[in-house]
């Protein structure tokens, strides 16, 4: 048996040990320690720093993506716009001086004399699409004696046949070459009408619709002005100007009022419907 003196002895070493714990516990760890537990938190701030550095490049490869995406789509569209716009100048600035030139009354507008009235010749197929049908055919003369005293009709007679037969180059050739010829001849606003004509059934809308204009300010009296703005109207539609249309048909009927022929009051009637006109 354990003696009292020997238990008592084993209970004060178990107390002292007991006491000494704590005091282990609570020791501060060595600078050895100290530095493998700041290695440790820098390698983990360091991965954690990759990780954020990796997503951040994915990010900006993205964000410059989408920002080399914008600006191709946003130079297509500024060259589109820049398109509309200097084709929607050069149209209003042509029809700028038509809005604001003052021209003659419906009554001062000459007609054709009854005696100098074109008798029609049976019309030949026609092969034109883009423009409406207006008579645009050459007098015939009463007989022949006339005919071969007129250079002048014979040469815009061939002209409007090679329209009329659909050689829309060669008929405006013929035509400009009648004008250059005969500048004073009765036909040359004929002429220079069917030259517009001839540009829009061969699908030139912007040169028709110079040369229709240049017709009509050129020569407000002359027999084929108000069919020259109407025409004008058809090739603004065609260049998807509905409203310069309509400006068009509005100056024909303003300045020709009563006078205008029922052939081509049925078709301005019938264009200002088609552009919407109000």
């Amino acid at each position: 048996m354990i003696s009292a003196k020997l238990r008592i002895a084993l209970s004060g070493v178990a107390a002292v040990s007991l006491a000494a714990a704590p005091a282990l516990a609570q020791r501060p760890p060595s600078a050895e320690q100290q530095l493998l537990i700041l290695q440790q938190q820098v390698a983990a701030s360091q991965a954690t720093a990759m990780q954020l550095q990796q997503r951040l490049d994915t990010i900006e490869r993205q964000l410059q993506q989408l920002i080399n995406q914008g600006e191709m789509n946003g130079h297509r569209v500024s060259e589109l716009e820049s398109q509309v716009t200097t084709l929607r100048n050069d149209v209003n600035s042509r029809l700028s001086s038509l809005e604001s030139r003052p021209v003659a009354g419906p009554q001062t507008v000459e007609t054709t004399p009854p005696e100098a009235a074109p008798v029609e010749e049976a019309p030949r197929p026609k092969t034109r699409t883009a423009s409406a049908s207006l008579p645009e055919l050459p007098p015939r003369p009463a007989d022949s004696d006339s005919a071969a005293s007129d250079p002048g009709e014979d040469a815009y007679s061939q002209g409007f046949h090679l329209w009329e037969d659909g050689k829309y180059d060669q008929a405006i050739t013929a035509l400009r070459a009648f004008v250059s010829a005969f500048p004073k001849h009765r036909r040359v606003s004929f002429a220079r009408n069917l030259i517009g004509r001839a540009m829009l059934d061969n699908g030139q809308p912007r040169p028709a619709a110079e040369a229709l204009l240049a017709n009509y300010r050129s020569d407000p009296k002359g027999e084929r002005a108000p069919d020259s703005l109407y025409y004008l109207g058809q090739a603004l539609m065609k260049l998807n100007q509905p409203q310069q249309a309509c400006k068009a048909y509005g100056e024909l009927e303003d300045v020709y009022g009563s006078s205008i022929r029922p052939d081509l009051k049925s078709l301005v009637a019938k264009g200002k419907v088609d552009a919407g006109c109000s």
